[in-house]
């Protein structure tokens, strides 16, 4: 299980890295009424580890902050994700 947390662990900051731009993406699009991204894979993608990435989007790029799916659903996911990796950690 030891050699599995660095590789976990540059997933994790690459879904971060990913779903952060993709925020930005969505918000540049929006600006310039293009084709959005639907709001389940901006979750999905907070949902699948990138729900720091997602809090970080909102806030850099006043995306979605007024949305109570976004504004209370990342935290949620974010809560949930820490509460699985203290399981996990402690597991192994």
């Amino acid at each position: 299980m030891q050699e599995l947390k660095p590789i976990i662990v540059v997933i994790l900051a690459a879904m971060n890295l990913i779903t952060f731009f993709v925020y930005g993406i969505d918000k540049w699009k929006a600006q310039h009424k293009r084709w959005r991204i639907p709001e389940s894979a901006l979750l999905g993608l907070a949902a699948l580890g990138g729900s720091v990435g997602a809090w970080l989007g909102m806030r850099v790029w006043h995306h979605k902050t007024q949305h109570k799916k976004f504004k209370y659903g990342v935290p949620a996911i974010f809560v949930a994700q820490v509460a699985l990796a203290v399981w996990w950690l402690a597991a192994n």
